[in-house]
């Protein structure tokens, strides 16, 4: 009660702290109005350092856009969607575009299917979202059922599978629409204040391999979106304009450190990138193996040249990974460079809580790497113009994606830790973290605290749950109780599980 006595919250949890949290993504870290795209696409086709691939060229040759072309419109999505998102999420990245009205909607459908056909795509195609209309001038009656061949109860479990990629929307779907594996939004639609806020937060659902969403807005402008956000966050900002020549200003003041090695970058990437059909479980190892050397030097830094490598090197992880979304440009000396800073982050020695040790850090940097095979954009070896295959669609992993995530801890364990744990010890840790989704205690805590308040009462009731089971895997329980550093990630990692299950239950039980 406040001194009204008016009731009033105890604990603001605001839309920055859930998103540091790890429960939802930052919609707003790769948003960009049309006119910055353009900027930034247009300055990465004309710079000589920067070899794009021909086919991007066409993202940039719009000048400006005619606000009513959606002809237009519909040729920078695409080719958009095509170079940068459609590999994210494992090969299963969706987006969605969100225009002005119902006949919008329809216009663009069709403008979709032409360029499609015309350019021969068979490897995308679109659904529509709307309510039934008659359009005033023609008469014409518009339903979801003509355009897509199916009704509207239908097309959320249809959007999931792999056979579409794009839904196109009016009013319908901004808000309330939960599909985890929407990545990039296209807005050609005025947006302001809740309504900017719900739309775009349609993106913000996180889901294993999923690190990253992208916004192109084409009619709104940049400090409008901050207005909207801002009562939500406690701090909003956008990337502005940005250089791509910093990027290279960036490595040259990280290659003045003498921390990273070429030659060691270089026999990183020839593992990296090695096709799937030439990986074998030693690849993970002899990854950690090329990094540890410039893990040493690192040490060797006084704290005031440790804290400015760091700084540095983490401006150019999100430069390098915010230009990428623009527009797919091919240096191949960057792109290993950034695959070898992406693994020298997570080993780096950690000095605040801020930087404590994330499993999901590696996990998306293995995605990452997936993503990069499936595009076959590295050249490993120029002498012989050696291409990695994209990935068919045969070949893309279909696993659940608790089963897929809890492989990957157990393989990030093991290298991080030298543990041999596997695939069979997955079962420990499911039976650990049930046991404590279904505790009564830990049920009413998650519901009425911060995840930073939740972990204090969490700590005693997970050791409790593991001396229990302790007997089904007796090598798990002694590593988490005598190697301090590998039982706090496994705590950490199960406490966000367990803290995003019994939240997620209690605010799909009130409605």
């Amino acid at each position: 009660m406040n001194a009204q006595g008016q009731p009033e919250p105890f604990h603001l949890y605001s839309m920055r702290q859930a998103i540091e949290e790890g429960f939802i993504m930052d919609v707003l870290q790769n948003y960009t109005t049309y006119k910055t795209y353009f900027q930034i696409s247009k300055a990465i086709a004309d710079d000589p350092k920067i070899n794009t691939k021909k086919a991007s060229r066409a993202i940039a040759r719009f000048l400006s856009l005619h606000p009513h072309n959606l002809a237009q419109k519909t040729e920078v999505i695409i080719e958009h969607f095509r170079q940068c998102v459609m590999y994210k999420i494992g090969g299963k990245a969706k987006a969605m575009v969100v225009t002005a009205s119902r006949p919008h909607v329809v216009r663009y459908k069709e403008e979709f299917d032409n360029y499609l056909k015309k350019q021969g795509y068979v490897d995308i195609k679109a659904l529509v979202a709307f309510t039934s209309f008659t359009d005033r001038e023609t008469a014409i009656k518009y339903t979801e059922y003509d355009i897509n061949g199916f009704g509207e109860r239908e097309l959320p479990e249809k959007f999931e599978t792999g056979e579409y990629q794009l839904l196109i929307v009016a009013d319908k779907y901004q808000t309330g629409f939960d599909q985890p594996l929407l990545h990039t939004m296209y807005v050609d639609k005025k947006l302001s204040g809740v309504k900017a806020v719900q739309t775009l937060s349609r993106l913000n659902r996180t889901c294993s391999g999923k690190e990253d969403t992208f916004v192109l807005d084409f009619a709104n402008e940049e400090q409008e979106i901050i207005d909207a956000f801002q009562p939500y966050y406690e701090q909003t900002t956008l990337a502005s304009t940005t250089d791509p020549n910093r990027l290279y200003d960036l490595k040259n003041r990280l290659d003045g450190y003498q921390i990273i090695w070429t030659s060691e970058v270089d026999a990183f990437a020839q593992v990296f990138f090695k096709s799937q059909a030439k990986a074998n479980k030693r690849d993970h190892s002899r990854l950690h193996s090329l990094v540890d050397p410039a893990v040493d030097r690192f040490k060797g830094l006084s704290e005031e040249q440790q804290d400015e490598f760091k700084n540095s090197l983490t401006a150019f992880i999100r430069l390098y990974a915010f230009l990428s979304q623009i527009m797919p440009f091919v240096d191949e000396a960057l792109e290993k460079f950034y695959a070898f800073t992406r693994l020298l982050q997570t080993k780096l020695p950690k000095r605040s809580q801020s930087e404590v040790f994330k499993l999901t850090d590696e996990v998306a940097l293995e995605y990452y790497r997936l993503e990069k095979i499936r595009e076959g954009r590295i050249i490993l070896e120029k002498s012989t113009e050696s291409h990695l295959q994209p990935i068919t669609e045969a070949g893309i992993p279909r696993e659940k994606e608790t089963q897929a995530k809890l492989s990957e801890i157990i393989d990030i364990l093991n290298q991080r830790f030298r543990t041999d744990f596997t695939e069979a010890d997955k079962y420990f840790f499911s039976q650990i973290e049930e046991a404590l989704v279904q505790d009564e205690i830990l049920s009413q805590q998650a519901k009425s605290n911060s995840i930073q308040n939740f972990k204090y009462g969490f700590e005693n009731i997970f050791l409790t749950k593991l001396i229990e089971r302790m007997d089904l895997n007796q090598d798990i329980f002694a590593k988490i109780i005598d190697d301090k550093e590998f039982g706090g990630a496994v705590k950490d990692w199960i406490l966000e599980k367990v803290y995003r299950r019994l939240t997620q239950n209690s605010s799909g039980s009130s409605h």
